[in-house]
């Protein structure tokens, strides 16, 4: 009851003061009892969780997508710088060295003392974008440790010792074999 109509009733003389404050305690222990049970289940609040749930699973996984993007591109960019900062000038070289790149046979022309480093696997063959650039052995295999792929020629040195039985010990592989 509102507090005009409470005064009217009372002006009138239908209500007591005690039934009024009776039925004031009355609302507020029905108030207090609604508060501390069970809250009741809707339909339309469940949905909204639901929808807000799947919201942020799929924020979470574009986030994911993205940081995977530029963890790439960052890749990308730390190969490249490598490859510039270290590439080493062909010169004049008109020694054709052949090799493969994605199943199709490459030339490129280098000098002989690179010919004989890449055979040796002193210097290696990476590429950038569409060219292809010569590079120290170490630069290399910090750019294969970042992709593989971009690492086209690298010789692996020749660590192991010549066997004594091996019937072809006299004959070793010549490092400019071409193919």
């Amino acid at each position: 009851m509102k507090k005009s109509l409470q005064d009217q009733l009372l002006k009138s003389g239908l209500v007591d003061e005690k039934k009024l404050k009776k039925v004031a305690r009355d609302k507020r222990k029905q108030g207090k009892q609604q508060g501390k049970g069970p809250a009741p289940v809707d339909e339309i609040t469940l949905a909204a969780q639901q929808a807000l749930a799947e919201q942020v699973a799929g924020d979470r996984r574009r986030n994911r997508e993205l940081e995977e993007q530029k963890q790439q591109k960052a890749v990308a960019a730390q190969i490249v710088q490598m490859i510039r900062a270290h590439r080493i000038v062909r010169g004049g070289g008109n020694t054709p060295y052949q090799f493969a790149d994605h199943g199709k046979i490459k030339k490129l022309f280098v000098s002989e003392l690179m010919q004989n480093q890449l055979a040796r696997g002193h210097i290696a063959i990476v590429r950038l974008a569409q060219e292809y650039e010569c590079v120290p052995a170490t630069i290399a295999a910090k750019i294969a440790q970042r992709d593989a792929d971009a690492v086209l020629v690298l010789q692996q040195r020749d660590t192991q010792q010549i066997d004594g039985d091996d019937p072809y010990a006299d004959y070793p592989i010549p490092d400019d074999l071409m193919w």
